[in-house]
């Protein structure tokens, strides 16, 4: 592992925990959400590390 694979590999940890945390937020059967503003946080911060993730990927 390189010394700028590390803020990526902690990134991926943190999108599959935020991302997981946010589905279960999520009624589908009702199509709504339990916690709107913890969900919106949980958006933001999944997104970003995606991107970052993607970004990374594609500069390789």
């Amino acid at each position: 592992m390189k010394k700028n694979d590390a803020p990526v590999f902690m990134l991926t940890i943190v999108a599959i925990i935020v991302g997981v945390a946010l589905y279960k937020l999520i009624d589908f059967k009702n199509l709504s959400v339990e916690k709107p503003a913890l969900a919106s946080i949980y958006l933001i911060t999944f997104l970003f590390s995606l991107f970052v993730i993607i970004k990374n990927r594609l500069k390789k």
